[in-house]
Order: structure tokens, then C-alpha cells, then sequence
């Protein structure tokens, strides 16, 4: 990943313009080169961009077209686009721009790609830290995004349950924090029968990490991550094209790993723990059947009614785990249903919460931040549908509607305080490529709750 270079002033200036103001700024430039944007064609719009050359040759100025103040929708990472439009050179922000932090950090982004099996195409253009924006946390999200990025894109021969959690246990150790893995039947005798059920037909053993960072006394925040490194469906089988993009199956755990990173590396005081269920959902003599039943973590008996419902499974354990604890702020993750990305498309996250103010503050940093949200109802009635004949509940609805809340009433079933909890269904991968979103993984929310939970922290500390 790239990384901003020191502010200079010999770096090329990147001067943002929108279509009103650039009859404006047109005025102000040397005569010769606002002639040449003008033969050019350059006009501000949206996404246009020059690179306009000095006396000698050389660039002089970028010139950027931005949506304008009064814009309905203002894109922060549009900024993200010059990542690889620019030349290979050093740049800087002019002055005065209205966000310096969300540009900076969408260049970087924007920059990304995934190189584990390929050489880079080109070099890239490097951008200098801008003057008024905290350097230190734009590279600390960036980086932490990246790797989130990379753990999404990496395919499931590379990245099975024993690298998922070695990947969890490096982080760990690069922050000092503690780490456990529950793996194989020791997950059984420790009481996870859900997460081992999901996973016990793969190759490789289902397991469950345990991540601890902070001081005790300080809140508790603890992250869930579906961990579903490949989802073959289980013997209700996947067709073909549902199966190409299912090593992100494990982008929940990506989410709360990218997240963990950056809270690790804040000043923020809290205590952190991290839950990682860690399977492949796989076909086998040993998998799961429909009509099988288990129990529970939490005690709860739970029918197989389809096996390729096998993410909220793992969550279930790990949820009932984390509320043992009686965490302050209970956050999960996971690319859990279809039926969210048939609602609101792959670019808005659905979540869900059983706390009107916790929603708020949700949609107010998703919002501030540019990383959207929506929020969709724990719809109470639909919650006997869920109702087993011979268990006490059955991991998928008798109905072919609203996939995404009934999966997200079945989480429920195993969180003590709802009120504490939020559920994000995801989609973590980017179909197309966007300003500062490059095609493939993507790491969602993770941005608007770091700042959540920093300011929770904050607060929590001064009353304590």
C-alpha cells in the first residue's frame, strides 16, 4: 500500500474546481494556462481532471473537477479517481481544501490493488501528507483497510481456516494483544457445537479465535466476524455462478480484523475482544444434513433447514460467547444473506439494532464519513417463523421473504441485551470499480465505527 510523503512545496498542486466556481478560478490562473485548459475542454465537470504544464514543460497544476457545495450527493472519495488517472510523480492538496483528510485517504485507497499473484501494472503517483489533516490515522485506516482488502481477495486455496486465523493471530502480535484458537473438537468439549458442525466436512479443521486488547476496566466492545473462508452451499449445493465470489464468504471476519486494527493502533481506551468462528463450508460424509438438529451455546436446539444458511450457524456461537461477557457495545459482521443486496445493491450495507439511539449514531458517522448505511426493522412478526416443530428454532424462515431480517431475528435469538447489539450484512466486495474503491474485496463500516466507538470510549471514560 502506498503512503504519503512529506509536504513539500515543489509537489504538483491539485487545485479542486465544480462547474460554477471554475469560471472563478479560471480568472485567477497565468493567461497561458487557463487557455490551455480551455483548449482542452476542461470545465469542471465532475470527475474531469488536467494536468496543465508550466513555462518549462513540466506539470504546473492539477486541476480536478468536484461536485459543487450544493450538490445532492457529494462523493468524498472522488478525490480517490486521480490515484490512477495522475502520472507517477509527487503531488499535493492545495490548500483550503474543504477535506483534506477523506482525500488524502481515498488516494491511498484509491491506489490499492491486489499484487499477491501479479506484478503491478505501473508505478503510481505519491501524495504529500496535507498540512492540516492527521497523517498518522489517514495511513493507520488506509493500512488497516488494505489488509482487510487483501484477506477478501486472497481465493481459498491460500486462504483457508488455519491461514484466516493465522492472519488474526498476526495482527494480534503486531498490537501486543492476547489470542486463542479453539480448533478441531476441541471446539465440542469447549462447548461451540454450532461452529463445528458448520465445519467439521472440510479439509482443514473449523476453529474459533478469541482476541483480547485493553484494559479491563475500560468499555467493552467486542466484534464478531463470519469467518466462512468458502460456502459450496453445503449438500444444498450452491450452483456454479453463486459459488465464483465465495472465498469473500469470510468478509465479516475481514471487517472486524480491519477494524480491530485500527482501534488497536488509536489512543483509544477500551477493551477490545474480537471473535472469530473460522470455517469452509464444504461437502463431505461428515456434513451437515437438512433436518439435522443441534444444540447450541447458548442452549438453544437449532434444525437444519438449509445447510447453506451455515453463517448465522458460526454467529450464533460466537454471539452467545461474546454476551457471556456482557460487552458494552456488541458489533457483528457478515456477507449473510442475498436477500440485502436484492434490497439496497452491494454499495449499502444493511444493519440492524435493537437501540433507536444506536441506530442514530450510526447513520449519523456513516453519513459524515461517506461510508453509508441503512437500516432495516427487527420486524417482530416475522419472528414465529423461525419457530422449530422438533427444536426450538430452525436456522432458516418457512418463508421465501425477507431473508435478511429473519436471519438477523435469528442472531437475536443468542444476544442477551439487543439493545447493546448491532448486525451489518454485508456485501464486502466492489462489482465494479469506483473512486477509491477499486474493483473486488471491500471493506464496509469499518471507518464509520472507529469513530463511533472512539467517541464512545471517550465519553465512557469521562464518566467513569
Amino acid at each position: 500500500m502506498s503512503r504519503l510523503e512529506d509536504w513539500t512545496a515543489q509537489a504538483t498542486p491539485i487545485d479542486f474546481v465544480d462547474k460554477e466556481s471554475w469560471p472563478v478560478v479560471a480568472e485567477t490562473l497565468p493567461p497561458a494556462l487557463a487557455a490551455f485548459a480551455r483548449a482542452c475542454g476542461f470545465d469542471g465537470k465532475v470527475g474531469a481532471h488536467l494536468l496543465a504544464p508550466g513555462p518549462d514543460g513540466a506539470p504546473a497544476v492539477v486541476l480536478f473537477g468536484v461536485e459543487a457545495a450544493g450538490a445532492r450527493h457529494r462523493d468524498p472519495f472522488l478525490p480517490g479517481k486521480l490515484a490512477t488517472l495522475l502520472p507517477p510523480g509527487l503531488y499535493r492538496l492545495r490548500e483550503g481544501v474543504s477535506d483534506s483528510y477523506a482525500a488524502a485517504l481515498a488516494f491511498l485507497l484509491g491506489g490499492y490493488s491486489f499484487s499477491r499473484y501479479v506484478t503491478p501494472k505501473k508505478e503510481l503517483p505519491r501524495l504529500c501528507a496535507p498540512q492540516d489533516a492527521d497523517r498518522a490515522r489517514i495511513e493507520r485506516v488506509a493500512a488497516a483497510l488494505s489488509l482487510g482488502r487483501d484477506l477478501v481477495n486472497t481465493p481459498a486455496n491460500d486462504l483457508g481456516p488455519e491461514a484466516l486465523a493465522e492472519a488474526a493471530l498476526a495482527l494480534a502480535a503486531r498490537h501486543g494483544a492476547q489470542a486463542r484458537v479453539i480448533v478441531g473438537d476441541a471446539l465440542l468439549s469447549e462447548n461451540f457445537p454450532l461452529v463445528h458442525a458448520v465445519g467439521r466436512a472440510a479439509a482443514q479443521a473449523p476453529r474459533l479465535v478469541d482476541m483480547s486488547f485493553g484494559p479491563e476496566e475500560a468499555m467493552k466492545v467486542t466484534l464478531v466476524g463470519k469467518g466462512v473462508c468458502f460456502d459450496s452451499g453445503g449438500l444444498d449445493i450452491k450452483p456454479s455462478s453463486a459459488m465464483l465470489l465465495m472465498k469473500k464468504d469470510m468478509g465479516g471476519a475481514a471487517t472486524a480484523l480491519a477494524l480491530a486494527d485500527i482501534l488497536m493502533g488509536s489512543s483509544a481506551r477500551l477493551r477490545l475482544r474480537v471473535l472469530l468462528p473460522i470455517v469452509e463450508n464444504a461437502i463431505s460424509a461428515d456434513a451437515m444434513r437438512p433436518g439435522d438438529i443441534y444444540p447450541s451455546r447458548k442452549g438453544l436446539s437449532v434444525e437444519i433447514g438449509n445447510t447453506d444458511a451455515e453463517g448465522r450457524l458460526v454467529l450464533a456461537d460466537a454471539l452467545a460467547l461474546a454476551c457471556e461477557e456482557e460487552p458494552d457495545l456488541l458489533i457483528d459482521f457478515a456477507t449473510l444473506t442475498g436477500a440485502a443486496r436484492v434490497a439496497l445493491g452491494p454499495e449499502l450495507p444493511a444493519f440492524y439494532t435493537g437501540d433507536d439511539s444506536l441506530a442514530l449514531e450510526i447513520e449519523t458517522y456513516g453519513r459524515k464519513l461517506g461510508d453509508p448505511v441503512w437500516r432495516l426493522p427487527l420486524w417482530e412478526p416475522y419472528d414465529s417463523q423461525l419457530e422449530g416443530k422438533a427444536s426450538n428454532i430452525v436456522n432458516v424462515s418457512s418463508s421465501a421473504h425477507a431473508g435478511s431480517i429473519t436471519a438477523a431475528l435469528f442472531l437475536r435469538r443468542f444476544v442477551n441485551k439487543p439493545e447493546k447489539w448491532a448486525h451489518f450484512d454485508l456485501f464486502a466486495w466492489n462489482p465494479s470499480a469506483k473512486p477509491g474503491r477499486p474493483e473486488g474485496g471491500e471493506i464496509q463500516t469499518a471507518r464509520l465505527l472507529a469513530e463511533l466507538i472512539e467517541e464512545r470510549a471517550a465519553r465512557w471514560s469521562v464518566k467513569a
